[in-house]
């Protein structure tokens, strides 16, 4: 699917309400699913990935009907399935179903799209393997042929700051006699954790260190807040369109998510937090942003992990702030659903951005102009489609964007919501 993008004169004005967090909707149906008894997911993503990790649990036995709501009735046991368990593109799917399925009785297979196929599955099989886990892959590559069987806990520190890693292993020990922990370099997005937590389940946290034991979940009414990484496209459009002003309502704001509002901050742009509350054990809230002139920084260490998703677009930012923004220590961008650092730099070069690829980030001098005037590629990959969108609202000539429908992957609502900021 082509889409045309050209430069909008009128700037962006007006009220959204962002649609549900796709990180929280995962583990919103995967922990209903593992607790005994009637949960109600109020909110539940539409985008394709929540919808596969859902698939699978009503695969796996689990009652699962859309009301109003999304209703869970579980006995808090799964069974075996009769096909393989087709994760689609979502990567959080396959790594967390490898957790809870590595300690389950029967066998199963996790299969994914072509993109998936490619994605490293090392991180999550070899600490599986060292709680007992009997996995077999293609190369550490989907398909992952799993043999359930019971796992023994484990004290597992990892070289990368992961939270569908850190996910994996808390999924897994749920089941395990003893304590499992799992100890990071930086905290990543800890939505598994406060869920758990909220659950009530007897997990704990010290610094950079989660630690779980074998315990009962306990189903909830779960309000799914507004995804901040979808948020992010807005956010960005707000500060580079000329002329715009917007709101976007019921945002998540956990701390660990929050790294582009730091990033904006650092940068003079102008964003304002509205109406803080807490919502099922997350923090949400409505952010205010208006068009800024921004100045670059440097990007990198701690902060990596609260805006990793949200770094294509960020890249679209720097292009509009004046001076050279550094970007580093994001090489785990190259394992997304495409090498996104050298994705984005093909890009965003193709319509003027002044942009260098490293081997862990990239560099890149604004204020530019961008021109535009060409076809730019997704790669199948969503955010890339979103960022390249967001960046065609200011270049000078239109731009055509191939492979859009990849935007459904995550953000199915994501063009209505731009024409209405638009109109």
């Amino acid at each position: 699917m082509k889409k045309f993008v050209e430069k909008t004169k009128r700037g962006l004005k007006g009220q959204i309400i962002i649609p549900a967090d796709k990180s929280i909707s995962h583990r919103a149906v995967i922990l209903a699913s593992l607790a005994e008894g009637k949960s109600i997911i109020k909110n539940f993503s539409q985008g394709q990935d929540p919808q596969s990790t859902l698939k699978i649990c009503q695969t796996l036995g689990i009652n699962a009907e859309f009301k109003d709501d999304l209703i869970i009735n579980s006995t808090g046991k799964l069974y075996a399935p009769t096909n393989n368990l087709d994760c689609g593109n979502s990567g959080t799917t396959m790594r967390f179903m490898a957790g809870i399925l590595a300690g389950q009785n029967f066998k199963s297979t996790l299969i994914g799209d072509k993109s998936l196929s490619k994605r490293p599955m090392k991180r999550v099989i070899e600490p599986l393997t060292l709680m007992g886990a009997e996995i077999t892959s293609d190369n550490f590559h989907a398909p992952l042929n799993i043999k359930g069987k019971k796992l023994h806990s484990i004290d597992y520190i990892s070289k990368l700051a992961s939270a569908q890693v850190k996910s994996c292993i808390l999924l897994a020990g749920l089941n395990c006699d003893g304590k499992t922990s799992f100890t990071e370099p930086y905290v990543s997005r800890n939505h598994t954790e406060r869920m758990l937590n909220f659950m009530e389940a007897d997990i704990s946290i010290a610094g950079t260190t989660v630690t779980i034991q074998k315990s009962k979940l306990h189903p909830q009414k779960i309000e799914i807040c507004g995804d901040i990484s979808s948020a992010a496209y807005f956010i960005v459009a707000g500060l580079i369109v000329p002329n715009s002003e917007l709101i976007l309502t019921n945002v998540g704001l956990n701390p660990t998510r929050t790294g582009i509002i730091e990033v904006v901050k650092q940068m003079g742009g102008n964003i304002e937090i509205l109406d803080l509350r807490n919502v099922s054990g997350e923090e949400v809230g409505d952010i205010k942003i208006t068009y800024s002139e921004l100045k670059a920084c440097t990007i990198k260490g701690e902060i990596i992990p609260k805006l990793i998703d949200e770094l294509p677009v960020i890249a679209v930012l720097a292009t509009q702030a004046k001076g050279t923004t550094i970007i580093k220590d994001a090489q785990d961008l190259r394992n997304k659903e495409s090498d996104r650092i050298k994705a984005i730099v093909a890009e965003l070069k193709k319509i003027g951005a002044d942009i260098e690829e490293t081997s862990d980030g990239f560099v890149i001098n604004g204020k530019t102009n961008l021109k535009g005037g060409c076809e730019v590629e997704t790669y199948h990959d969503h955010r890339l489609a979103m960022s390249l969108y967001i960046a065609g609202l200011i270049c000078k000539e239109p731009i055509c964007i191939n492979g859009f429908e990849w935007v459904n992957i995550s953000f199915p609502e994501f063009e209505q919501l731009c024409n209405k900021l638009l109109s």
